[in-house]
């Protein structure tokens, strides 16, 4: 079905490319792998890039990829099931929906911190969007019922 296969990759390529952002960040923390300045942070809480590098690597890299594995296998994991909020549906499609919401957090408060809007901003802001949209399509959405 390609309404779940365009959920799946857009869920993996966030994944993937937080991953290695995240990396880089965590590797170069002080922003010259990026080629990005420390005055980038100035309204921010971090004095490197290595916090804000660890939270992308995992909530925006290693997350999304964890829900497409389990999207595709469907394993049973109680501590997730004890936090989907939507208990009529297979808790990784929850997940999928949480990612979506975290991508639009995100990007608000780096939008904040670095008090500008940059391109790639508004890019990731309609990917998130897309992530929602895909996952309540009726036909990705029946797929994960319970």
């Amino acid at each position: 079905m390609i309404e779940r296969n365009i959920y799946l990759a857009l869920l993996s390529l966030l994944g993937i490319g937080a991953i290695f952002g995240g990396a880089v960040l965590i590797i170069s923390p002080f922003g010259e792998a990026f080629g990005m300045p420390l005055s980038l942070l100035a309204n921010s809480p971090f004095p490197n890039f290595l916090i804000p590098g660890v939270i992308l690597f995992v909530v925006l890299g290693v997350t999304p990829l964890w829900v497409v594995w389990a999207l595709l296998k469907r394993p049973h994991y109680q501590l997730a099931e004890s936090i989907n909020f939507f208990s009529d549906m297979f808790w990784a499609w929850s997940f999928s929906v949480y990612v979506g919401f975290a991508l639009i957090i995100w990007i608000q408060i780096e939008m904040y911190y670095l008090q500008s809007v940059h391109w790639s901003h508004i890019l990731y802001m309609v990917w998130a969007v897309l992530i929602i949209f895909f996952a309540l399509l009726p036909q990705v959405k029946g797929l994960y019922k319970k």
